[in-house]
Formats: C-alpha cells, structure tokens, sequence
C-alpha cells in the first residue's frame, strides 16, 4: 500500500514545532535573565550584606561601668580587672568531665560548681559561661601550661564590680548582679535593647539601680571576619564602647561610717537631710550587707545567713522599715493646731499625768506636769496635752494636714523600694479592712494619733523629711542622694537638677513658736545633757514609740521583756538653732528612752557636720552600748581619721 503524505502539511507542523521550542528557549533564557536582573540589580545591596554578614560577625564591647562617688570624691564603686576560667558548652564540652579535670589544675570550689549550673540555666549554649573567676597569676600559668586538654575552655580577662568600703553604705549604693530572664525580657521590650547586647550585669539594687543609665555608659561593636569555621580572621572595623558616666552622690561617706559605728550591733536607721536643699547627708540601716558578695552570684550559706537572720540585715529600714514616730509627732501636731486656729500657743492646760477619755484612762508623765502652754508641752513632751488636742482636731483634720509634710506618702527620693507607711484616716480604714465593726473610726481611736502612736507608721525617711520641711519655714524639697553625674569622656561635672522647693503656706509666726519648744527641749528638756556643751543651738525632739501595745493597767518594765519586744528609741532634730543646715531623724529599735539612745548619736553627727570633729574611739564604743549623752575622750578632726577599706572578695 502506498502512503500518500502531504508535504506541505508536514513542512507547516514542523515549523510550528520549530516555533513553539524557540518560543520556549527565549522564555527560559527571559526568565534567567529576569533573575539575574533581580539579583544582581534590585537585591544586590541586600545580598551583598547577607555575604558580608556570613563572613563577618558583629561583636559587642562591653563598656565599663561607671564610678559612684560620695560628695567629696570617695569612691563607693568602681570596677579592676581580673582573669576568669570560662567554659564554650557548644564546642563540645562534656561539662562534668571538664570541670573535674580542671579541680585538679585550678581551685574550684563547691560554690563555684553551684553558680556555674544556675548560670547553664539561664543561658544559651554558645555562651561562654565562668567556672571561676578572679584567678590568682599562679592559677592562670598552671591552666596555660595544660590548655590543650581543655577544649572549649579558655581564660579571659574581665572587668568586676568591687565597693571598697565594702558593707559601709550598701543600702543606699546598692549592688549589681547578673541579669536575670525577666531582666532579659524586659531590655528586649524596651529601647535600651541594642545598648545591653553582650551586658551581663545590671544594677539590682539602690544607686546602682536608680542610675543604671548614666552608669552603665554606651555599647561598643568590632566587625571581624571569619573563617569558614566561624573562627575570628581579622578585625575589619572597630567603634569602642563609651564607659559609664560616674554619679556624684550628696552622701558624706565618713558621716555614714561613723553614724554605722555608734549603732554598733544595734538596729535601727537614720537619715541626715540639708533642709535648704533636700540632700541627703547620710542614710543608713543598721545591720548592713557586704554588697561585692552579690555581683557575681551570692553563694547558699551566705544568702541564707543574710535572709534568715533574725535582725533582717537586708531590710532597708531608712526607706521600708515603719515605725510609730511617737512624741517626735509633737510638733507637727502644735503646728497644725496653730494653723487650724484649734489651740493658741499661750492656752495652759493641765497635766495630771493622765487623760480620760470615754471610760478609758491614757497615761501621761507621772505626777502630772500641772499647768502647760504649748511651748512648754513640746519642751516636756506632754502626753496629756497632745491626747486632747488629737480628740479636738479628729483624725481626718489630722491626715489632711500631715499628708503634705511626706507622712504616709512617697517622698519620690531618687531610691527605688520605699515603702508609704500609714497615715490614718477614716477613708484608709474603710479601705483596710473587712468587717463592718472594723471598718468604723472610733472616736478613741484619735487619742493615741496624738502622740504620735495608734495606727501613725512612717519611714525616718518621711520623718527626716518633714523635720527639715518644718525647720525650713514650711519649704519642702524632694529628697536626693544624686547630687552630679561627671562625665567619663569630657570629665565635665553636671549638676543633677531637682524640682524646685514647695512651700507649704505655713505662718512664719506659728512655725517659730514650734521651733521655740523644740530648741527647749535641748536646752532644758530630755535633750539637755546630750547637748550640753555644745557650741551651737539645736532644737530637737525625743521619742519613744511602742513596739508592741500593753494592757491599760499594765505598767512598762524593759526588763520584763524580750529585746524585740521593748519601746524604740527616737529623735528628730536640726542644728544650729538659727539657721539649720541639717535636719535627721533617727530610730534605734529597742532601745527606750529616746534620750538615752538614739540622742547621743545625734549629738556626735551635729559636730561632726558642724564643727568637723570625729568622736574618740572610746566614746564611739559607748554610745555603740548606749552608755553616753555628751561626748567623751577628746574628739579628734574629722579630716585626719582615715576610712578603711576592704579587698576584694572572692566570690
């Protein structure tokens, strides 16, 4: 059979073929060279720093931190340098293998094995993580000779936090310590991210905390290249870290050594302001801490020694320890009573020696006073007097008065953790509490408020602060340790700038008679043998303030009670007379009589600060026991006595 084909159609068909495959070629080559297009032209910056980011690594520079520095330059905080053993878990490590064999080239201590677990907890497996720090020269040589048996483990050498004074001040410069995942979480949120990359400390606590900022300076980087193995080349670029601005702080150190000397083992606090411009001079909690035990990790025995001691050397008792003021609350009391127009200063009323008010009787000085105005109720401390003028004015008239002096408020000093106290009233008790029966104000409920007990808890925070409040007319300045930031790079010392003073409108006649009773008190009331023979005019105010309430016909006996159950000891007081240049309010806990105790130490700050003398060492040792008024021994310059500082610890 003869096939007849059509050459024609077979011609056409394969010229479309032809076509269609060429159409496609061009296709295929279109697409190529839209890539090509797109790589190299529209992405190419783009890629090219995905290139440059393979074989480069960014590598943050820690800077270091800042100093802080007491008012006439001490140093409080500062950084040294030092050697630390740190093992790479991602280089292959067999880290309980290591970390024995390295026991036997270098001291590692059970603690150190401890901190070193909780660090693996909170870090990633690239980091590199200190088995020891602060490795002595004779350890970093043996650990160099045996290098090559410890792969993944080097030597480095970083910059540690020390406070040289070592316990003197903890509570007010505070401490750093290794950031914590809920720290972490909050830099990433914030926009300090991109500062705090390779960061791994942070101030925890005080000054350290307040002025994290300025202290902590700004992060450097250094762009190297690497190797195929990630291994460092070459440093292509380099931007170093800026350090940490120092903080300049309105804290006399030696004042605050000295106040913690005559406390001696005793608790207690005390804060020293300038009432002409809220700085403050010295706060101090006594017991205190060792801060460098914290900054790199506070080991088990000591932690748990600081958090279960019974007298709670942890607490920062000058901003969140609350304490009944007691009669130190006098005076504020006549202020408000002039003020209100609810008593003249020149009206008498009589003191038995007790007060009765709805069936109940309040004890008062034994014997009675007889006959008091109000100069003569503050310079004697009459109880009588205060009950009834607290009945007179009612606790809510009270609270609307106290409350701009900083009593059961937040002061805003530049100090995290402070705490508001309690200044009653009738809305913060329905507030308080549950019950019915409880939420009520009772009318007798006022009469302690006047004295300065009852439900009345401050801070000696709130206490000093009202004091240098009154002394200074009535003006009212925000308490601050910060005083300049100095910078690391220039050296220029900036001022740090504080709200201006709020003048509380009190009348420049009724705060003078209230300072006329207090000025008395030291010169011939409790306060008189603690003063006397002092060069200078003070007015102060003595205190004694229940720790725990007794029946009403249950007589005080300090004897009778277990330590932490007697009265505290307290007093508040400014110097000179005329023109005050400092105001504190202090507590000694447990201690009684406010003249007895917490007085003297008053005294030995008012010539230290004004006459520039530092009591002997036989007189600090007594007032530390509570056996002085006056000075004893002969005082010695302040400027000659030297402040001791301690080494470095080994965490």
């Amino acid at each position: 059979m003869t096939e007849l084909r059509n050459s024609e159609l077979d011609a056409s068909r394969f010229r479309l073929r032809v076509l269609v495959i060429a159409l496609v070629v061009l296709l295929a080559f279109g697409l190529v060279f839209a890539r090509l297009w797109v790589l190299q032209v529209q992405r190419h910056e783009d890629l090219a720093d995905q290139a440059e980011s393979n074989r480069t690594a960014v590598v943050p520079i820690v800077p270091s931190r800042g100093q802080i520095l007491d008012r006439n330059g001490v140093v409080l905080a500062t950084n040294y340098s030092a050697y630390t053993l740190e093992i790479t878990r991602s280089r292959g490590v067999n880290v309980d293998e290591t970390i024995a064999a390295l026991s036997e080239v270098v001291d590692i201590q059970p603690r150190d094995k401890r901190r070193f677990k909780r660090l693996v907890e909170e870090s990633r497996s690239f980091e590199s993580l200190p088995i020891r720090t602060r490795l002595t020269e004779e350890e970093v040589a043996r650990f160099t000779a045996q290098r090559w048996r410890f792969p993944g483990v080097d030597i480095k050498a970083r910059l540690f936090r020390t406070y040289p004074l070592g316990e003197v001040g903890s509570h007010a410069i505070g401490y750093i310590g290794r950031i914590n995942q809920k720290e972490k979480e909050r830099i990433e949120d914030s926009d300090d991210a991109a500062n705090y990359r390779g960061t791994e400390y942070i101030g925890k606590l005080g000054v350290e905390q307040s002025y994290e900022r300025e202290l902590h300076g700004t992060t450097g980087v250094e762009l190297m290249e690497t190797s195929a193995g990630g291994r460092a080349v070459r440093k292509l670029h380099s931007q170093p870290a800026t350090p940490g601005n120092s903080v300049m702080l309105s804290i006399d150190i030696k004042l605050q050594k000295l106040v913690e000397d005559l406390y001696g083992e005793r608790r207690g606090a005390l804060v020293a302001l300038d009432p002409r411009n809220g700085e403050i001079l010295a706060l101090v909690s006594k017991p205190t801490f060792d801060p460098n035990l914290f900054v790199e990790g506070i080991d088990q025995e000591n932690w748990q020694a600081l958090n279960e001691s019974i007298n709670k050397p942890l607490l920062n008792r000058a901003l969140r320890g609350t304490y009944p003021p007691g009669s130190t609350y006098k005076p504020f009391m006549a202020l408000a009573a002039l003020e209100l127009k609810k008593r003249a200063a020149h009206t008498v009323v009589n003191d038995p020696g007790f007060y009765t008010f709805g069936g109940r009787t309040f004890r008062s000085h034994e014997g009675g006073l007889g006959g008091v105005d109000m100069v003569r109720a503050i310079q004697f401390s009459s109880n009588t007097y205060f009950y009834s003028l607290g009945v007179e004015m009612g606790v809510d008239t009270i609270h609307d008065f106290m409350a701009p002096f900083g009593f059961g408020q937040i002061t805003g000093v530049d100090l995290g953790g402070e705490v508001r106290g309690v200044l009653p009233s009738t809305a913060w008790k329905r507030a308080t509490y549950k019950r019915p029966e409880t939420r009520r104000w009772y009318q007798g409920e006022t009469v302690s408020l006047g004295i300065g007990q009852g439900y009345n808890n401050f801070t000696m925070l709130q206490l000093a602060l009202a004091q240098a409040t009154l002394v200074n007319g009535g003006i009212r300045y925000r308490p601050h340790v910060g005083k300049a930031v100095r910078n690391a790079v220039t050296g220029e010392i900036t001022p740090i700038e504080q709200p201006p003073g709020h003048n509380l409108g009190f009348a420049a006649k009724n705060i003078e008679v209230v300072l006329r009773g207090l000025v008395a008190v030291n010169e011939a009331g409790t306060g008189r043998r603690v003063f006397a023979g002092a060069p200078y005019s003070s007015g102060g105010k003595t205190g004694t303030a229940q720790a725990v309430s007794l029946g009403q016909n249950v007589k005080y006996n300090a004897k009778a009670l277990e330590e932490h159950k007697r009265d505290h000891s307290l007093f508040a007081a400014f110097a000179p007379a005329d023109n005050p240049r400092i105001a504190v309010a202090l507590i000694v806990e447990n201690a009684g009589f406010g003249a007895a105790s917490a007085a003297p130490i008053t005294r030995r700050v008012f010539d230290y600060w004004l006459l520039g003398l530092y009591p002997s060492e036989e007189d600090i040792a007594a007032t530390a026991k509570g056996l002085t008024s006056a000075p004893i021994g002969t005082p010695r310059q302040a400027h000659e006595v030297e402040l001791a500082t301690v080494s470095e610890p080994r965490p």
